[in-house]
């Protein structure tokens, strides 16, 4: 890096970039030459009018992984722009032009503002913004100078975020050690607030006119949080509502409500009710008796076909039964055990693949294709399936929206199988994994949900005041 120590034209792959006029001293920038516009990280986006003009206000957390650094920034909006991700996703931007220091020089470039949590910088620098003058030698970094951590801590001391109350959030589940359990609690530790693991089986519930009351192991009284995150295994569902249903009877929020998760859980009736709201499942059928079973197995195309448990999560209770009579087999012996099952058509030309759509408050935040194992039909990740980031079309994201709001859930995992007639819904999941997802697409989906509680609630972080 010495040798280019005087070259004011000549960047490396990774710089330090200031922009004076938003308060941002330093944050860290990927060059890439290969992408057009240069954008920077940007959460509670709010666009405003001043003398007349579009303007825009949004917080910048400058310094990767440290959320208690916060830079409070406005800038006329100059453009909003369609800008295509790296995964081929396409996202509406609005565009602000100031100028940036890098070394020695300063220029205007354009931005584009986005949520780059789930990347390693918050800023990239695209070609336009070099244009005519700076050249790139990717194979070095750093050679406008480089900075420390002692240094950038010095740097921001006062943009530290005061200290202040956070929100109490309770954890309503079975095991803390959980991959998704402990990205939620840490998630929520990050912004600020109290965390607090509630072991469903150590709950349980006073039911009284004048003092309802939560229990917890052996006397202590739950009270003072703010919002519930339930996370309910199915064998735990309805113990799972029923303490969901007194924390809301108590006026505390809980990101799913009791009634949206029990119906969730219900296969068949929240197939019904998808297909009452217009959405398109697999062909599906529900018999009660073993002498219905030839017609069960007509009705849905005959075989092969799909058999599953109503009580099943996770792929566990799905058969693939490959011919009519291994059917009739399977059918008749969950009956026979009381069972309760459906029977739905299989869609060959999905070739074990299907998607799982996370939505959070109405928008589809992140997507993933599954993939079965060799000589496995279920591309649950539980079973085997691996996940990778995909590309999803505005149908599939249409549907993943309405089928969670049909549902009534603010998070949720929509499974949708691609078909020759189109999209079908497979089901909704009201708690989601978020290993498989957060893994393939490396989005902070544990922080999108404490940011959704932070909406509801109506809470927002206090800002430091600097120069």
């Amino acid at each position: 890096m010495t040798q280019y120590a005087n070259d004011k034209s000549l960047i490396g792959s990774e710089e330090w970039c200031a922009f004076p006029s938003l308060g941002i001293p330093a944050i860290k920038a990927r060059v890439d030459s290969g992408a057009k516009t240069s954008c920077v990280h940007a959460v509670n986006i709010q666009t405003f009018k001043r003398n007349g003009a579009n303007w825009v206000s949004f917080e910048v957390h400058p310094l990767q992984d440290n959320r208690r650094i916060v830079a409070r920034c406005e800038a006329p909006v100059v453009d909003r722009r369609t800008v295509r991700s790296s995964s081929g996703d396409s996202e509406k931007r609005l565009v602000i032009k100031v100028p940036m220091q890098l070394g020695e020089q300063t220029w205007e470039i354009e931005l584009t503002l986005t949520n780059r949590d789930s990347m390693g910088y918050r800023m990239l620098l695209g070609r336009e913004a070099m244009a005519g003058r700076m050249l790139v030698d990717p194979e070095e970094r750093f050679i406008q100078g480089d900075m420390t951590e002692e240094v950038l801590l010095d740097i921001y001391g006062s943009y530290q975020t005061p200290e202040q109350e956070g929100l109490t959030i309770g954890l309503l589940a079975s095991d803390p050690t959980l991959y998704s359990n402990r990205r939620i609690i840490e998630a929520g530790e990050e912004r600020g607030h109290k965390m607090i693991f509630l072991n469903i089986k150590h709950c349980y519930i006073k039911m009284d006119a004048e003092k309802p009351e939560i229990h917890y192991r052996g006397g202590n009284i739950v009270d003072g949080l703010d919002a519930v995150i339930p996370r309910i295994r199915p064998s735990m569902t309805f113990y799972g509502c029923a303490l969901t249903r007194q924390f809301e009877s108590l006026g505390t929020f809980t990101l799913n409500t009791s009634s949206a998760i029990a119906q969730s859980r219900d296969k068949l009736y929240s197939l019904q009710l998808l297909l009452k709201n217009g959405l398109d499942i697999p062909v599906t059928g529900f018999a009660n008796s073993p002498s219905d079973t030839g017609d069960l197995i007509e009705m849905v195309g005959g075989a092969p076909l799909i058999v599953k448990l109503l009580e099943g999560a996770q792929g566990r209770g799905v058969v693939l039964a490959e011919t009519r009579k291994a059917a009739e087999s399977v059918i008749n012996a969950f009956k026979s055990l009381q069972a309760n099952l459906l029977v739905q058509e299989f869609i060959k030309e999905a070739n074990g693949k299907d998607l799982r759509l996370f939505v959070i408050d109405g928008k589809v935040v992140a997507a993933i294709e599954r993939k079965a194992a060799a000589g496995e039909f279920r591309a649950n990740i539980h079973q085997g399936g691996t996940a990778s980031i995909t590309k999803i079309s505005p149908e599939e994201r249409k549907l993943a929206i309405k089928a969670a709001k049909t549902l009534d859930l603010l998070v949720a995992g929509v499974d949708i199988i691609r078909s020759s007639k189109g999209p079908l819904l497979l089901e909704v999941n009201s708690s989601p994994g978020l290993e498989g997802i957060e893994t393939a697409t490396g989005r902070d989906i544990a922080g999108m949900m404490i940011s959704a509680i932070e909406k509801k609630l109506d809470w927002q972080r206090k800002l430091a005041t600097h120069s």
